[in-house]
């Protein structure tokens, strides 16, 4: 049962903004303070990237917990009233998030998608970020060696994760 009246429940409702969130501000803050120059929302790419890092063809999506569905997080829970439309609903986010993804690297763009719970508390906020100064540097080198030289494996901490190891290996082109 919901503790609001239905006004003050779409008051609270209306009141959520889809850009410029506080998740959304920090990644963009932390990205600047370390010469990282990047778009915002970027018109022409599928699904509107919340920032867009053209020197390393990457689009990063900051997702809310909740309006994104993220399975086994603390901050993602169904509503208890209205609880078809809010399925519907985060099911179509989730799907048309799976389309963006998949036409931004048919484009040649690579994906980082960062969730609101990684941001939260600080340890894990500066883990995070310093993974994702890491992987755009990797995108970096990987996008820009050489064609004739062999293939190689990347190894970089991906810190934050849930499964308990901390390393990704990452296969070059």
């Amino acid at each position: 049962m919901d503790t609001k009246s239905p006004q003050q429940r779409h008051k609270n409702m209306a009141a959520i903004r889809s850009a410029d969130t506080k998740p959304e501000m920090t990644v963009r803050r932390w990205l600047h303070s370390h010469g990282f120059r990047y778009r915002l929302n970027h018109r022409g790419l599928p699904g509107h990237p919340d920032i867009v890092l053209r020197k390393y063809r990457t689009c990063i999506f900051v997702n809310g917990c909740f309006w994104h569905g993220h399975e086994g997080c603390r901050y993602f829970r169904l509503p208890k009233t209205n609880v078809d439309f809010w399925r519907t609903k985060i099911e179509r986010n989730r799907e048309r998030d799976h389309r963006d993804y998949q036409a931004l690297a048919r484009l040649g763009w690579h994906t980082i998608v960062i969730w609101e719970c990684s941001l939260k508390p600080a340890s894990v906020r500066q883990r995070t970020l310093e993974s994702l100064e890491q992987t755009l540097y990797h995108i970096f080198l990987a996008d820009r060696q050489l064609p004739n030289r062999p293939s190689r494996t990347l190894q970089y901490p991906l810190h934050g994760e849930e499964d308990g190891t901390d390393e990704k290996l990452v296969a070059e082109p």
